[in-house]
């Protein structure tokens, strides 16, 4: 064992990461396709069966995953390389995450599948490997008696609260125990601050390859929410809680790597930027892709309140509107910090990792393909660029007219379940989520409506 708690690199065996690590229950944990954390808490004594066997759910009870009633159980087999302790949190508890399967064949409608096919395919077509890095944002929140959502901070009223020193030292306890538990596991927290909205927040962590880096992220969700609920707070990483503050993005940065060295930089940039050929096309499949891809990035009603902010109390809403590109620039779709990676920024904290990092490298691979050019920097390419789209039903048709982007979401069902439409299913799923909130009658209808007639 290592001296931060963690298990040592390398080791495989279920049993022997649970030993070495003092486990006494194991999570065994998986997301369905709407980012919903799934799992059996599983005593060690049972470790040798879940790693055999793996653990039944019954996959229509779960939420969004392919199945009805009738349909056999999911089995979550776990994955020994995302062994997690988290004796912070709970004492002996430890979680793994888990490829569902089906009759003995990685489940199509499961987005870590979902992820590891594209991942597969990036290596197989390419020779290459994606890493990523990802920024979590969320808000901390309370509920008064009557129900209403309060920043959990009363002190946290400033017009401007970014990176205010004094709101993250009322939030001390908590910003420093998530990020003694992150560094505890070695993922390298590099920083905490105060986010552009009042009781908003982001924890980072270093990069790493993208399914490492997908199961943190749904980690950390857990451990921020379990953490701040310990403290009587609720911690949310709705897109947009209020409408009068900046939403929460969930922003990716991507690079590709070949032969264990990055394929982005280069030297010889006549746009300035830093990046080979391979990153620019890489961009332009992105940027080709960008309004279906939203309907992975911000899949929730609430996205589009969002990404179409026009005021904050701050005065920007940090959210894209066109897919456009730039460099070290926060107010384009793709931004380019430096030579080693892209940062996508329609992405938002209802997004599935898995899914939304599956997408983004199914759209940047057909630009790899098609060797696209994403046009001038901060420009269109001579043709105007349509804006994002402006609602969740907006994106899902979008989707349904993208092959790429639908591809990207197939992709295990091609592998392992021929005749699932993993898209379709997604789109629908959505479709309806937007007509289920179009149904209700708000207070601004009465507001507006009422008496106007």
């Amino acid at each position: 064992m290592t001296a931060t708690g963690a298990p040592e690199t390398g080791t495989t065996d279920l049993a022997t990461l649970a030993e070495q690590t003092g486990t006494r229950f194991i999570l065994a944990l998986f997301v369905d396709l709407d980012g919903k954390p799934c799992a059996k808490l599983v005593p060690v004594e049972a470790v040798d069966a879940l790693a055999t066997e793996g653990v039944g759910f019954a996959g229509y009870a779960v939420g969004s995953m392919g199945q009805e009633p009738k349909d056999p159980d999911l089995m979550a087999i776990p994955d020994p390389s995302s062994f997690t302790p988290v004796p912070f949190l709970k004492e002996g508890l430890a979680i793994v995450h888990c490829d569902p399967h089906v009759d003995g064949k990685p489940w199509p409608y499961a987005p870590r599948v979902i992820l590891k096919s594209m991942l597969a395919r990036l290596s197989s077509t390419q020779g290459l490997d994606a890493f990523v890095g990802a920024e979590v944002e969320y808000f901390l929140l309370r509920r008064t008696e009557d129900g209403t959502l309060v920043t959990a901070d009363p002190g946290d009223v400033a017009a401007r609260p970014c990176y205010d020193a004094r709101g993250v030292t009322r939030m001390f306890d908590h910003l420093a125990s998530v990020s003694t538990a992150m560094n505890s596991l070695g993922w390298e927290n590099y920083a905490n601050d105060h986010e552009d909205g009042n009781g908003q927040f982001e924890q980072n962590f270093a990069y790493a390859d993208a399914l490492t880096t997908a199961d943190r992220v749904v980690t950390l969700r857990y451990l921020i929410t379990m953490m701040a609920e310990e403290r009587g707070m609720l911690a949310t990483f709705m897109p947009k809680p209020f409408a009068d503050r900046t939403g929460s993005g969930l922003h990716l940065h991507l690079s590709l790597w070949k032969d264990g060295a990055s394929a982005f930089p280069s030297a010889d940039d006549p746009r300035g930027l830093g990046l080979s050929d391979t990153a620019y096309a890489f961009t332009a499949g992105i940027l080709e892709h960008a309004s279906a891809l939203q309907a992975v990035l911000g899949p929730s009603v609430n996205s589009y309140k969002r990404t179409g902010a026009v005021s904050t109390t701050s005065g920007a809403s940090w959210a894209p509107r066109f897919p456009t590109y730039g460099g070290n620039d926060r107010t384009h779709f793709i931004r380019i910090p430096d030579g080693h990676r892209i940062e996508l920024r329609g992405g938002d904290g209802s997004a599935n990792p898995y899914l939304a990092i599956a997408a983004a490298l199914g759209a940047g691979l057909d630009g790899l393909e098609r060797d696209l050019d994403p046009g001038t920097v901060g420009g269109d390419n001579g043709a105007e660029r349509a804006p994002l789209p402006r609602t969740l039903l907006h994106a899902v048709e979008a989707l349904e007219a993208d092959p790429v982007v639908q591809g990207a979401l197939d992709g295990a069902a091609l592998t392992h379940g021929e005749g699932h439409r993993v898209a379709a299913y997604f789109a629908e799923a959505k479709r309806e989520e937007f007509f289920s909130w179009h149904s209700q009658v708000t207070p601004w209808e009465t507001e507006r409506y009422l008496s106007a007639y």
